[in-house]
């Protein structure tokens, strides 16, 4: 004689679990800079980090926002799991999660542009601005450092 299958059901702490993992899953943290939100001497301010992270012909690579993860990513990822649990047991919403995963990554690449270890400027540079400090002239490219946040696959913001 075959037996019955046995389904078990969802408590009630069961399903809120589930839906706080799928609204996880749901959503993304973008940290960096915006197409179209800042310029500088008439570039998109996301052109020029671009220019600086992954360097051209005539600008060596400072890549700060890879730094930043590299150099972080123990702390970022301690965060990420603290904020998670919040969030599953129910303590935290998702987006708050990722509000607060995004300002951490936003002040940890901020830090990364005024104190990292790059070549310095060239000489035409620093007589230009008057300094060998890459990434710093105007504070306009750390002051543009943002993040959003969006459904995964859909590159518009969540408000």
């Amino acid at each position: 004689m075959a037996k019955a299958a046995v389904r078990d059901k969802l408590t009630p702490e069961g399903k809120k679990f589930l839906a706080a993992l799928q609204s996880i899953g749901d959503l993304q943290v973008r940290i960096g800079f915006q197409a179209g939100e800042a310029e500088h001497d008439g570039v998109d301010l996301c052109d020029i980090a671009m220019f600086n992270e992954l360097g051209t012909a005539h600008i060596p690579s400072r890549p700060f926002m890879r730094d930043t993860v590299d150099n972080h990513q123990d702390e970022i990822l301690d965060y990420i799991v603290k904020w998670s649990k919040k969030c599953l047991e129910g303590r935290m919403e998702t987006h708050e999660m990722m509000m607060n995963i995004g300002m951490l990554v936003k002040g940890l690449m901020q830090e990364e542009i005024v104190r990292g270890n790059f070549v310095p400027n060239a000489e035409a540079t620093i007589r230009q601005k008057g300094s060998d400090k890459p990434l710093i002239d105007s504070g306009l490219m750390r002051a543009s450092v943002n993040y959003q946040i969006t459904t995964k696959g859909n590159g518009e913001e969540l408000k």
